[in-house]
């Protein structure tokens, strides 16, 4: 099992940034990828960042290339979603998870979820 605390949400204005972290706990070992979702209200869950632990490749949304980054600090065992140049359409739920296959799509398989933190984008 895998525990992931999400952290770092809150109000931010338009144009400013944020960065969340997702502490792991557990059995860390068997993860493979570490991926950020969100979901807004009356939308569906999306894939927003991804990254490959063992290597330090990423994939992003498209909405979010370019304004987002995921970074790891394993001896930390945790992982980052900067957040910059936030716009509205960025309010959601935004959830930690962790991924144990080595294959598939970046944001298919994912086993174990945090509880989610809030973020809120204002004009």
């Amino acid at each position: 099992q895998v525990q992931l605390v999400e952290s770092g949400g809150g109000s931010v204005q338009a144009g400013g940034s944020r960065r969340l972290s997702c502490v792991a706990s557990g059995a860390t070992h068997s993860t493979r990828f570490m991926g950020w979702f969100r979901q807004a209200p009356g939308k569906g869950r999306e894939g927003v960042a991804s990254i490959y632990t063992s290597a330090g490749r990423t994939f992003y949304a498209d909405s979010v290339k370019g304004r987002f980054t995921i970074s790891q600090d394993n001896d930390k065992n945790t992982v980052y979603l900067q957040m910059n140049s936030l716009i509205p359409e960025d309010t959601a739920m935004y959830y930690c998870a962790a991924k144990t296959m080595s294959y598939g799509d970046w944001f298919d398989y994912y086993t174990f979820w945090g509880q989610g933190t809030q973020v809120t984008v204002s004009e």
